[in-house]
């Protein structure tokens, strides 16, 4: 869905699928922009050293949902690079059906007032999405840009709202990373939001 919109703002576009090219570190060095879709998985040591070596040099990193913030759950060292690890999408009841569907809730994306005026949310107000919505584990170092709340419902173990990062970024040495939570399906990928959204963020990652 996203190669067109690259290879139009002039970026020559190479698949893999797997993280082996990380590993290539004479290949890594010519490249702008990771755009990882790769969920859960493992990386070999030498993979990962390859992708955090590129981005402190300049490689940007970019990618939505669970391509980005649910891989490679094996590793403490991704996780430190990323900023934000996925925890878990409550579902819509508490005996599921066993649907794919019984994850996907109504909740709202809120644009903070950081992203008022950042290149990749400037514009873009508030909005809602019925689809799987992302409990996040994150640190301080990122820069939230909008957020969404995990509410409390009457089967929930929780007893009080939860509030994780939706869209961020991070700067690790003079790469840049961007991480949008939606993302699950096409239909939520091309909510207008959420589509221009990505296409900002991987533009603002590249080096």
């Amino acid at each position: 869905m996203f190669i067109p919109f690259l290879e139009n703002n002039g970026f020559s576009v190479r698949t893999a699928g797997s993280p082996a090219p990380y590993a290539d570190a004479d290949y890594m060095a010519t490249v702008d922009l990771v755009v990882q879709c790769y969920t859960m998985g493992t990386i070999e040591p030498a993979e990962l050293a390859g992708l955090r070596q590129a981005v402190q040099a300049g490689t940007g990193l970019g990618g939505w949902h669970g391509g980005i913030a649910d891989s490679f759950r094996n590793s403490s060292d991704y996780l430190h690079l990323i900023g934000g690890q996925f925890a878990c999408h409550p579902g819509k009841s508490a005996e599921p059906a066993g649907l794919p569907d019984d994850n996907y809730v109504p909740y709202r994306i809120n644009v903070l007032p950081a992203g008022k005026t950042h290149p990749i949310t400037e514009g873009i107000d508030d909005f809602d999405l019925v689809t799987e919505q992302y409990w996040v584990l994150s640190d301080d170092y990122v820069d939230v840009l909008a957020t969404t709340t995990q509410k409390v419902r009457p089967w929930d173990p929780w007893k009080r709202e939860v509030t994780s990062p939706a869209v961020w970024t991070r700067q690790w040495g003079d790469g840049r990373i961007f991480v949008a939570t939606p993302g699950h399906s096409m239909d939520v990928l091309e909510n207008p939001s959420v589509r221009t959204i990505i296409e900002r963020g991987l533009l603002w990652a590249s080096r």
